[in-house]
Parts: structure tokens; sequence; C-alpha cells
């Protein structure tokens, strides 16, 4: 429709396509609940009060709000294909996702980024995307990819490319590194977004002073508060890993709450088929005693604002007309979902089948050769040894010291004693790089778990109670082509294929939740302790950007320091 004719029927000449009558609209701009209908023409919203429509829809006094923003996820974790993905998020409520494709960026480089864009561009979602800015997160790890400025900047142009993801590699920027400062620059003028767990001070400064707008990755309110008196935009995430939403909500005040924006991060298939995806979010924040329109501007006006998306995040005149339809304000659960206008999920459920994209070039992307005995040898090179230790419901560790378990001059698993092998081993270039290291705190009793899955190079990890369970393990997963795999005296229990970048499984949701729930099963019946999601928690293992200890295929991680340890403390 022409600009004439829309302003034709915004005064009320002619009619709207659709009307939406007896509405009890949320206004995220004055934070009231009006009772109006609301006209709809060409995907847009063309006024809002009494219109006639060529269809008209009575709500019956039921509540609409603008549809929920994700500012913050990998869709990679939910280990099915964008596709599948949308399936499960949009009768959620969710019909924006700003999403950064770091994790098949680190295994496929530029054609992983490729890969999203057209994976994504005929969904019933919104999908946009950040430009993974730390590929390899560090340079103490090897990834499948190296990106430069030079090798992101033809995406900067694609209208649906944002800006420049979390950066991670808080250490480049603050040393001022050629590399990060090319891809600040060449983002200048987008968002960039922030990822600074544990930075405070003029440390802080620094990294906002090189233009970084936002960060997901506080944890406890004096960090939040810091950053919000430093004027970045707060990320309140609530992921499968890190539980961080409830902690935070304390520092959301009339004054700052227009700088909080609700993020997923990474969310497993169990989470969104049985608790939701942002409507989750929104739920708890309702719960812990939040003002619900407060809240659902932190899930849509608030994003849209901060990535200038000037169309999405409120229903009013020339607004997208994404809506979700609610019988209250409290369960959040979407009678129904509309998408530029269209009605796209009903009850739950999804009205159209979104298509499956398919690329040769992120699939079957391991290059692994077999595993050694010898490889997994920890010499014990003094007897106390640095230990990562686990943190309930986090994906931060701490690092410990320890008198660790020593058999015939080499340090070993001892589940009694609580400690395990970890091990990360290169995936990409066949280099035979193994890192060997100790953990504590994961509670497997015996047999061994691995995974392709291990942020954010995605190198394969294995922990495990002995050597021999966890070649078996890592043998299972190179014969699957990526994935996940338990094993226990010597014979492969459960695994999971993930043949798209070894991230991402072909398979409808529902059938990876189970997979993976059976798979979750048998992990704590192998001693996980409960309050750990077992795939989640090992693939963050070896991400050498979250303090204090980590692994990587070249070694242990000293996170602060910004270097390879010895495991051995002379």
């Amino acid at each position: 429709m022409n600009l004439e004719a829309l302003l034709a029927t915004g005064v009320g000449k002619g009619q709207a396509e659709k009307v939406f009558k007896n509405a009890r609209l949320v206004n995220v701009f004055t934070g009231e609940i009006l009772e109006t209908g609301l006209a709809v023409t060409g995907g847009r919203v063309v006024g809002v009060g009494d219109y006639r429509g060529a269809e008209e829809l009575d709500l019956q006094g039921r509540y609409v709000c603008p549809g929920f923003i994700d500012g913050h996820v990998h869709l990679e974790s939910s280990m099915v294909t964008p596709a599948e993905f949308a399936r499960g998020i949009v009768p959620q409520g969710t019909t924006t996702v700003i999403a950064d494709p770091h994790e098949i960026a680190n295994v496929c480089g530029v054609a992983g980024i490729e890969y999203m864009l057209a994976a994504t561009a005929a969904l019933p979602l919104t999908v946009y995307l950040m430009l993974p800015s730390c590929v390899p997160a560090t340079s103490l790890e090897t990834a499948g990819a190296r990106l430069t400025a030079t090798d992101l900047a033809p995406f900067c142009s694609h209208p649906r490319v944002l800006g420049l993801g979390e950066v991670m590699d808080i250490n480049a920027v603050l040393a001022g590194q050629a590399d990060m400062m090319a891809k600040l620059e060449l983002c200048r003028d987008m968002v960039l977004d922030g990822h600074s767990p544990g930075l405070s001070g003029k440390e802080l400064n620094t990294y906002i002073l090189a233009g970084v707008r936002s960060d997901h990755e506080c944890v406890h309110p004096a960090e939040a508060w810091e950053r919000l008196r430093l004027g970045m935009h707060l990320m309140l995430r609530e992921s499968s890993a890190s539980k961080n939403l409830q902690s935070l909500l304390p520092v959301v005040t009339p004054f700052t709450a227009r700088r909080c924006l609700l993020v997923t991060d990474d969310r497993h298939p169990a989470e969104l088929l049985h608790e939701g995806h942002i409507n989750h979010l929104v739920r708890l924040a309702v719960q812990a005693g939040l003002d619900p329109v407060t809240v659902i501007q932190m899930a849509t006006i608030n994003t849209a604002q901060y990535f200038g998306l000037k169309d999405l995040g409120a229903l009013a005149p020339g607004y997208a007309a994404d809506f979700l339809v609610l019988d209250n304000l409290e369960d959040f659960r979407p009678l129904r979902v509309y998408r530029r206008g269209l009605l796209v999920a009903e009850n739950g459920r999804l009205l159209v089948e979104p298509a499956v994209h398919r690329e040769t070039a992120v699939e079957h992307t391991l290059r692994l050769s077999p595993l050694q005995s010898d490889q997994l040898r920890l010499p014990a090179l003094g007897s106390r040894a640095r230990v990562i230790g686990l943190v309930p419901q986090q994906i931060t560790t701490r690092k410990m010291e320890m008198k660790a378990p020593n058999h015939q001059g080499c340090f070993v698993a001892d589940p009694l004693a609580d400690v395990l092998k970890l091990a990360v081993i290169e995936r990409h270039h066949g280099t035979g790089n193994v890192g060997k290291g100790l953990v504590s705190g994961f509670g497997l009793s015996g047999g061994a778990i691995a995974s392709s899955v291990a942020h954010d190079s995605h190198n394969v990890v294995v922990i495990g109670a002995n050597d021999t369970d966890m070649i078996t393990a890592v043998a299972e997963v190179a014969r699957l082509g990526g994935g996940l795999a338990l094993a226990r005296d010597g014979k492969v229990l459960g695994s999971l294929a993930l043949p798209i970048a070894g991230l991402m499984s072909l398979k409808p949701l529902e059938e990876v939740e189970a997979e993976l729930s059976c798979l979750r099963r048998l992990a704590f019946q192998m001693g996980v302790r409960p309050w750990y999601d077992p795939f989640m928690t090992l693939a963050f293992l070896a991400l050498p950007v979250i303090p204090e200890l980590k692994l990587t295929d070249l070694g242990l991680v000293d996170v602060r320091e910004g270097s390879i340890v010895p495991v051995a403390i002379a």
C-alpha cells in the first residue's frame, strides 16, 4: 500500500486490513493499559483506537502486547536448526531475536555466518545478526577459523546485521591490539555488544571507552550497578547454564529499568519446550514482584531501542504489527502470536512450517585423529595441582589448588576425592593438540562424557573417571561427525549426533529434547550432580574468557592472567 492510501486508512477514510477490537493494549511508552482497538494494514500498525476493518476480530478484553525480543542469543546452542528454533520460540511469544553466530563461525568461519543469514531469511521469526568479534575467542586455543575485520567488512552492509557481537577478548581491547581495534573501528557506527565478567574500575572504564555499550555477564548486583552507572545497557540473562536474572532484579528501579533488557544467551531444548523462551524470563521477573508492564518494556521496547530497531518493540502507528494476545499478565503463555499482522502461532503451536536450510559447507566438519592413551597422560611434576572448581548454576569457575590423586607419576581422576580428568582435543585441523586438566565438583562416579560443543572454538571436550572411557566417548563423537556421547566400562551408553558444525541436529526439536533428556538422565545416573546441566557445564569448561580456570587444546588457562599455566604446582 502506498503512503497516501496508508494515511487515508490511518485517518479513518478507508478500511484497515484487520482491526483487533476490545483489546487491553499494553502501552510500553507510558506504562498504561488501554482499552482500545488496533488497526493493521500491510503488516504495520496504522492506528490505535476505533477503526473499521475488512476483517474485524473481537479480543473480548484480552491483553495485547508487543512481540518479545531476545537481545542476545546463540541459535546454535539450542542444538537444532534455526527453523526448529523458530518453531520452538515463536509460539512462546518471541517474534525477534538478535543472534550472535560466533559458535558456528568459530568452526566454519565466513561460511558459518553465511549459513546463518541464509537459514534465517525466510522464518516466521525476525532474526538479526551481530558479527562475531572473537574468532577465535582468544589466542589461547585453536579454532576452525580466524576472522579479521577484513573478513567481516562485507557483512556490515547487510540489512539484518546490526553490529559487533560480544567483545569477549577483554585483554585485546585493553592492550589496544591491532586486530581488535580494526573490528571496533569497522563497527564504530553500529552497535557494540560487551562481555566483561568481573571487569571493574579503570579497566571497565577503558572497555566502555572503546565503544562497548552492553554486558550480559553480570552475576552480582554490584557488577550490574557499576555498569549502569557508567552508562551501559544491562542485559539480564537467564540461560540453561547461567541463571542470573533473579539475583540482578534488585538493580531494576524506576530510574534504571529502561536501561535493562532480557536475554537468554544459551537455551537448551528442554527449557525451550517446558519453560519457554523470553516469556519464561518475563514470568520469573513478574513472580519476583516487578511490575508486569515494566518487565514487558524490558522484553520489547528497551531492546528495540538499544539496537536501533525503530519499528519494533511497541504497538503504535508505523510500528511492525508483531504482537501477542494474552489471557493475563501472569503466566505469559500467548493464546495467539502475530508477526507482521499475520497469525503465526496459536495455543502453543506454530501455524506455518519453516523450511530447513542445508549447506554442505557446515556439515561433517570434524577432522579428528584417534585419541591415544599416552595423549591423556598428565605428568605430576609437583605434589599439588591447579584444579578447575565448578560453581553451581554458573559458567564461572574457581581456581583451586590441592594435593591431587597421583598414580605412577601422573595425575589421575579419583571420583572418591571428587577429582575428574578433563581433556580438550583439537578437531579442526588435525594438529593432534590435547589439553589436559583436572576438575572438581562435577560428581561423575564412573565413565566419561564427551562433546563437540565446547565454547567457543568447539574442539572436542571430554570429562571422565578413567582414560579408557574417555577414549571410547571421544571415538563415538568422531563416528557421529560431531555430537554428544557417554561411555562406561569401555562401552557407549548413549549418544546424540550433531552433524551441522558439530553443534546442531537435523532432527525436530522434540526428538532432540527426548534424546538429550535420555542422555542427561544417564549422566545423572553416572553421578553428575543434579544442579548441573551435564552438557552445558562441560561445554563452558573450554571457554577461556570466563574466569577463573578453563581448559583449551593448548592447555590450562588462567583467565585473569590471560596465559597458559601448568597443572602441576612445583
